[in-house]
């Protein structure tokens, strides 16, 4: 069952992956502005979504994964959803609480890994 769980958790992120890929410059305006570069971290992190799915498909390195896509997930609620929701945009929330839930996700995983 831990199997299943992992590789159905690690789906979306290969797919968020890949849009990350596919679709850089529009998401480069997600990125926020005192951040230089903005390409790169819609790249960057396209390239950490589709590691952690990988990683959680091929049952290699998955604490180390899990504990730094769920640190990756809580500094994208932290930079972008939080302030954009504080800046009045409330169809940020439901980003917020995805990223949030996700992260949890990644946590619970790395830790049932370690054992």
């Amino acid at each position: 069952m831990k199997k299943a769980g992992q590789i159905v958790y690690a789906i979306p992120l290969l797919i968020f992956g890949l849009f990350h890929f596919m679709n850089a410059s529009q998401m480069a305006g997600i990125v926020p502005s005192w951040l230089p570069f903005g390409v790169f971290w819609v790249y960057l992190t396209g390239l950490g979504l589709l590691a952690a799915g990988v990683s959680f498909i091929i049952n290699k390195q998955v604490a180390l994964a899990g504990k730094l896509l769920a640190l990756m997930l809580l500094i994208f609620a932290l930079t972008v959803h939080l302030p954009s929701i504080i800046g009045g945009n409330q169809m940020s929330m439901p980003n917020l609480l995805k990223d949030l839930a996700m992260a949890g996700a990644a946590l619970y995983i790395a830790a049932t890994s370690e054992s």
